[in-house]
């Protein structure tokens, strides 16, 4: 059996037909906002279709040659969401578009270079402590100063020349990858340290030290920048791999426990997160300040109704910050709740072939990190989508492929090439497995694509 036989084209054939729809959805979607707002077609119509084929073709071609067996949806799905989200900001500010389709640009070469510089996902586990040093690093640069920037009450955004960015957006790659690697290793210690108390297992103290270490770096984000959104993903994204790790519940309780303490101090002391719980809790007692986003918001999902006012017809440009952090109120203004609901199902999507990743793997360090990684895709969309329809506070986080934004899409799309290389690796380590069974009566041991066959139950490179 040859290394062609068991690279299933079919799934790229797949992918690449999927991706055409997903270029006659955009094209169409923008041609007809392009209608509503104007009355004529998009004069750039022909260059946007252009340039949207070619870079998802360049991702396409580096999948079929560095990744050939990798899952076909999730790039048409991450497609499909980013050229959506395209459309409606170039119906909110041309400039933004034009700055978002230059991102998209270099997302996608971010795309194709994480899959050249890792061919195996089990490279990163080696480099855990220089990704977390640089998580690190990343979450304190906001701080450092003539270079970390205030924005709406929040200190997020590095400048560096003509550069901004938010390196919170990375931190939580790097951090991902160096929670997976630390909790693979320590997953059976921290899933038996228990002590009985009558007829009760419950966990020692010193096995909780991971999740007050992390706790406490998250209430540190909290007080030194403002950041609601960063600290509640970072402590999700660990209590979550806490519980896959160990498949203890204990882990979910307490963690629990703690994000309620901590959202009591955070009342108790920190001005900006009192601002947005009076604004979450009563918006109308707020309206001129903190309220007057959250109930434009609402105005707009409302005109929407079930059908929308039709793409272009809206006026979502009242709603503050509509390209970022409200882009989904405004999608809802236009395509109504059918649209906002089959975004939510793309999403779904998404997060469920994260999971299906995750479950395939047999190292428990790419289960772990495709498991964090759709953690922080899924916790990013309800904080946004829950913020929004007030169901918790509003926080800041943007809608991943979506929201306008340089540093959310390519960092959304690192995330992308790391599942996809995972998924490969899963396919190629089962098609291994199964060729060594095959040929285990006539050759002993077998070199196929670069892994090393020594049995059929041993897989190296």
């Amino acid at each position: 059996m040859t290394a062609t036989t068991w690279q299933r084209p079919a799934h790229r054939r797949s992918e690449l037909g999927m991706i055409i729809l997903v270029l006659v959805l955009t094209g169409g979607l923008y041609s007809i906002s392009s209608l509503g707002t104007a009355g004529s077609l998009p004069a750039n119509i022909i260059p946007f279709l252009v340039l949207v084929a070619g870079l998802m073709l360049v991702a396409h071609l580096a999948l079929r040659r560095l990744a050939p067996q990798a899952d076909p949806v999730l790039l048409p799905l991450a497609a499909l969401l980013n050229g959506f989200g395209y459309v409606f900001i170039a119906g909110l500010n041309s400039a933004e578009a034009s700055a978002q389709a230059t991102w998209t640009a270099v997302a996608v070469i971010a795309f194709v270079a994480t899959l050249a510089l890792f061919p195996r996902a089990v490279t990163l586990e080696r480099y855990r402590y220089s990704f977390a040093f640089v998580g690190v690093a990343l979450l304190v640069l906001p701080l450092v100063p003539h270079i970390g920037e205030d924005v709406n009450g929040a200190r997020l955004w590095v400048h560096l020349g003509p550069l901004n960015f938010q390196p919170e957006e990375f931190a939580k790659l790097a951090l991902a990858i160096f929670f997976a690697s630390v909790l693979a290793e320590r997953a059976d210690l921290l899933a038996t340290g228990t002590r009985r108390i009558g007829r009760w297992l419950v966990l020692e103290p010193r096995y909780m030290a991971p999740l007050l270490a992390a706790w406490g770096v998250s209430l540190l984000i909290l007080l030194a920048e403002n950041d609601l959104g960063s600290s509640f993903l970072f402590f999700a994204l660990f209590v979550g791999l806490l519980w896959v790790a160990t498949g203890r519940w204990a882990y979910l309780v307490l963690g629990g426990g703690l994000f309620t303490a901590g959202a009591f101090f955070a009342l108790d002391y920190i001005h900006h997160a009192q601002t947005r719980v009076q604004a979450w809790l009563d918006p109308w007692s707020h309206f001129a300040t903190s309220g007057y986003q959250i109930i434009e918001g609402w105005f707009a999902l409302a005109t929407g109704g079930l059908w929308g006012v039709g793409p272009g017809q809206g006026n979502p440009g009242v709603i503050p910050e509509a390209s970022t952090d409200f882009i989904f109120a405004a999608i809802g203004e236009e395509i109504g709740l059918i649209g906002v609901t089959a975004l939510l199902i793309v999403y779904l999507l998404m997060v469920g072939s994260g999971l299906r990743v995750a479950v395939r793997s047999q190292r428990s360090f790419s289960k772990l990190l495709a498991t964090g990684f759709s953690i922080l895709l899924a916790v990013q969309v309800f904080v946004v989508v829950g913020g929004i329809t007030r169901i918790i506070p509003i926080t800041g986080i943007t809608l991943p492929f979506v929201s306008y934004g340089g540093s959310s899409l390519v960092s959304n799309y690192i995330l992308l090439a790391i599942l996809l290389r995972i998924s490969n690796d899963n396919a190629t380590e089962q098609a291994i497995a199964e060729e060594a069974f095959a040929d285990t009566a006539t050759a002993p041991a077998a070199q196929v694509n670069g892994w090393a066959v020594a049995d059929a139950g041993s897989l190296s490179r």
